[in-house]
């Protein structure tokens, strides 16, 4: 896919000004209290699993009631928070990512890798005689199990300052454990960092990780029957029989130019563990991850990537011996104040399950291949301004050879439908807005507006309906971009090919708790100021 620097320089612009503020109206949401901010991350020089917490600006009123009163085990919480920054990146680099992302997911699905991986590691599991169960934490007493759920703590912030659609999370590694910040993926298993010798590396903050620096780190040997578990390079290094001590080597790509490949390794993850009396560090020994030596792509300012997906590389799945099989993430106003924060937690939320406005909706896809990465939803339909359209029902379907389909993606900024629902969708849109000038220089987010001197301004509401009967109501920030101070306002929702992957990205998802739950395949959402949560 091409994008000329015109196309970049304009999602440049929107990501750097976009602000919020709602107020919901019989099927039409208005604009109003919109104050942009787009400041940088800091790092600092002492970083800790303890973020701050404040006030949310919001003025958003959400729809109807589900009460959800079960009684649940205990939670893992991660702080999530913005960070003012000394140094930002050109925020083009993120759009051509997020392009880039979705081109090559769909490409990844069509080529069946998932598939080649699951009958690849198949054979070698009952040949071996392993389990797809790769979690190896410190071993947790059966009657402890999943006692920590919901008391790791960890920061979570919003990339946007550092020109980067996606969300940041702090994490300790090694021995003497040491703070790197990775980028927070559900839409990827395998997690790793640069590591020296870096050979060809993007820019991050602070140093390398250096495994001659930690007592912990352990290369994985290429007979070692984990080293299935990842990709190796083009062409393939012959794993010799005489050298027992010959290191696994692995490759993982995710766009046209981002990739990472390096040394597959073992080494100790610290987490800040919250209990009444304060909080304390528990390590995880032995987590999974990639050494990378040679990384490519737009990452810029992170050191690597944690990877929530659903297959047994993703951190995710190996600390599941310490949680269960949930997590759940509520993602701030990305230009909300550099101190606001909010949680990724580990874990079943008591919390969340008491939201009286709660709904999930199955997760399907998954059951047949046991390492599908992607959290994939039906689609039913959807709604623009209380009228459901009538999108062919094929749109939506996932394929049994694992093509089209939705899935909900962290590391994709935007939302994207396929092909023909994006054109009914704008279609829509463009149908019901009356009374605001249609802007035609913007070609890559259409419908756009000029809104200027109007002082409430209001746009159909949008929502999702799902197989079962769900449905997801979004905030009008969520679906759309103020441009300042131009005062022209964009739909904030693009297309991919007919029969492509349609996702629901990490900018829809702002202000609502997302609940993965694995065990009983559903997620879940409420609408949260998260900020407060």
């Amino acid at each position: 896919m091409m994008v000329t620097k015109f196309y970049l320089f304009i999602l440049l612009f929107i990501f750097l000004t976009f602000s919020s503020g709602c107020v919901a109206s019989e099927g039409f949401y208005s604009f109003r209290n919109l104050n942009s901010s787009a400041s940088g991350i800091e790092f600092p020089e002492h970083p800790s699993f303890n973020g701050v917490s404040s006030t949310a600006n919001s003025d958003c009123n959400y729809g109807a009631d589900e009460d959800v009163g079960k009684k649940q085990k205990e939670t893992v919480k991660f702080d999530l928070r913005h960070r003012s920054a000394g140094q930002k990146i050109e925020a083009k680099d993120s759009v051509f990512k997020d392009l880039s992302r979705i081109q090559t997911l769909h490409t990844r699905i069509v080529e069946k890798k998932n598939q080649h991986t699951v009958s690849r590691i198949a054979k070698s599991t009952e040949k071996n005689g392993i389990e797809i169960t790769p979690a190896d934490a410190s071993p947790v007493p059966e009657s402890l199990s999943y006692e920590l759920s919901g008391k790791l703590m960890a920061t979570l912030e919003s990339g946007v300052s550092l020109g980067s659609g996606e969300y940041f999370m702090d994490v300790f590694v090694g021995t003497p454990p040491r703070h790197f910040s990775l980028i927070l993926d559900t839409g990827s298993d395998l997690n790793w960092i640069q590591c020296v010798p870096c050979y060809d590396c993007f820019e991050q903050n602070g140093p390398h990780y250096d495994p001659k620096d930690s007592s912990s780190f352990k290369n994985i040997s290429c007979h070692d029957p984990r080293c299935q578990f990842v990709t190796s390079p083009d062409p393939p290094q012959p794993c010799k029989s005489e050298n027992q001590h010959q290191t696994c080597p692995y490759y993982y790509w995710y766009g046209d130019s981002s990739n990472t490949t390096g040394d597959f390794a073992l080494e100790t993850f610290t987490v800040n563990l919250t209990t009444p009396s304060g909080s304390e560090f528990r390590k995880v020994e032995d987590v999974m991850f990639g050494c990378g030596h040679w990384n490519r792509g737009l990452f810029h300012g992170a050191a690597g990537l944690l990877g929530l997906g659903r297959g047994p590389l993703s951190f995710a799945s190996q600390l599941q011996s310490l949680y269960g099989h949930s997590f759940s993430y509520c993602l701030v106003d990305r230009n909300s104040n550099s101190s606001v924060s909010s949680k990724l937690i580990f874990g079943e939320d008591k919390d969340l399950l008491k939201h009286p406005q709660l709904n999930f909706t199955s997760l399907v896809g998954g059951k047949e291949n046991s390492l599908e990465t992607f959290y994939y939803v039906q689609i039913k339909s959807v709604i623009v301004g209380g009228e459901v359209l009538n999108i062919p029902k094929e749109t939506w379907n996932l394929s049994p050879e694992g093509v089209g389909g939705t899935i909900i993606d962290s590391g994709t900024t935007l939302s994207y439908f396929a092909e023909p629902a994006y054109e009914i969708i704008k279609k829509a849109f463009v149908n019901k807005v009356k009374g605001y000038p249609i802007v035609q220089d913007f070609p890559i987010l259409n419908p756009c507006y000029n809104v200027s001197g109007v002082k409430n301004v209001e746009f159909p509401s949008f929502g999702i309906v799902f197989g079962d009967g769900a449905v997801w109501n979004f905030p009008i920030e969520n679906y759309y971009i103020k441009l300042e101070p131009e005062d022209i306002v964009c739909l904030a929702i693009l297309g991919t090919p007919r029969s492509a992957l349609s996702i629901i990205g990490n900018y829809q998802q702002q202000n609502f708790h997302i609940l993965y739950d694995t065990k009983r395949s559903r997620l879940g959402y409420a609408p949260t100021r998260c900020a407060d949560a």
